[in-house]
C-alpha cells in the first residue's frame, strides 16, 4: 500500500498556525519592549530626582561622583555628553570637566620639555591638585581620566596607555602602536629598558626593538644613557620617579603656554 501524502488542507492549517504563533510572538515582544521603555523612563526620572537631591555631594565628593557616573552608564546617560541641558544646568558637571581639561593641558604643556609628552596618571593628579589650591573642588584620578577622554574627542593628541597597575597619559600627537605600549610596560618597574631586555623578554629581533626605541627618542619620550654599564639604557622620564618631586616653576609654566 502507498502512504497518503499530506493534503493541501493540512498544509494550509499548519501555515495558519505558524502565522498565529508568529503574530503572538511579535505582540509579546512589543509588549516587553514597551514595558522596558517605561521602566527606563522611570529610572531616568528617578535618576534626575536623585541628582537634584544630592547635587552638592556629586559636585564635592569624588567617590560619590564616580558612583553617580556608574549609575548613569547603566542606562546609557552621559552627563558630560553636552554642555547644555538638564545635567549641565543641574550639576554643572560639564563646566567642571571642561575646566579640569584646561588644567590638564596646562600641566602637560609645562612638563612636556621634561617628559616628552608622557606622564603617569599619579604625577598628573599630583600636579593638578597643586595648581588648584587647598580650597578648590576635590578631584580624583577617575575625574582626570573622564576629562582626558573628552579631550581625545577633540583630536588634541591626548591618549591613555595602560601600564602595569596605572596609566600613562600621552599629550602629544605622536603615533604610538602596540609595540610602543608593550615597551613602556616593560620599562615601568625600573624607569628604563635596554635592547637586550626587550629581545630577552619579548622575543623580538634586535632591529624591531631598536626601531621602537629610536622612535621614542625622536619624539622626546625617551632619554639615551650611552655610559651605562653593559649596554645603553633608554630612560622614560615619565616613569623616572626622581622627577616626580620636582614642581613646575612659574617660569616653565609661562614658557610652555603659547
Amino acid at each position: 500500500m502507498h502512504r497518503r501524502g499530506v493534503g493541501a488542507g493540512a498544509i494550509a492549517k499548519r501555515k495558519l498556525a505558524e502565522a498565529k504563533y508568529k503574530e503572538r510572538g511579535t505582540v509579546l515582544a512589543e509588549d516587553q519592549l514597551a514595558q522596558m521603555s517605561k521602566q527606563l523612563d522611570m529610572f531616568k526620572t528617578n535618576l534626575e530626582e536623585f541628582a537634584s537631591k544630592h547635587k552638592q555631594e556629586i559636585r564635592k565628593n569624588p567617590e560619590f561622583r564616580v558612583q553617580f557616573q556608574d549609575m548613569c552608564a547603566t542606562i546609557g546617560v552621559d552627563p558630560l555628553a553636552s554642555g547644555k541641558g538638564f545635567w549641565s544646568e543641574m550639576l554643572g558637571v560639564g563646566d567642571f570637566y571642561y575646566e579640569l581639561g584646561v588644567q590638564i593641558i596646562e600641566v602637560c604643556l609645562a612638563l612636556k620639555h621634561r617628559n616628552g609628552g608622557l606622564i603617569t596618571l599619579e604625577e598628573l593628579h599630583q600636579q593638578v591638585l597643586k595648581g588648584r589650591g587647598k580650597f578648590a573642588q576635590e578631584v580624583s584620578q577617575d575625574d582626570l581620566l573622564r576629562a582626558i577622554k573628552k579631550l581625545k574627542v577633540l583630536g588634541s593628541g591626548f591618549g591613555i596607555i595602560p601600564v602595569g597597575g596605572t596609566y600613562l597619559i600621552q599629550s602629544v600627537p605622536a603615533e604610538l602602536n602596540m609595540d610602543h605600549t608593550v615597551v613602556l610596560q616593560l620599562a615601568e618597574k625600573k624607569g628604563y629598558v635596554t635592547v637586550g631586555e626587550i629581545k630577552s623578554s619579548l622575543k623580538w629581533e634586535v632591529e624591531r626593538a631598536k626601531q621602537i626605541l629610536e622612535h621614542l627618542l625622536k619624539e622626546g619620550m625617551a632619554w639615551l644613557d650611552t655610559q651605562a654599564a653593559g649596554e645603553p639604557q633608554y630612560w622614560l622620564p615619565a616613569l623616572f620617579t626622581e622627577l616626580y618631586s620636582q614642581e613646575i616653576t612659574p617660569e616653565e609654566a609661562k614658557e610652555a603656554i603659547p
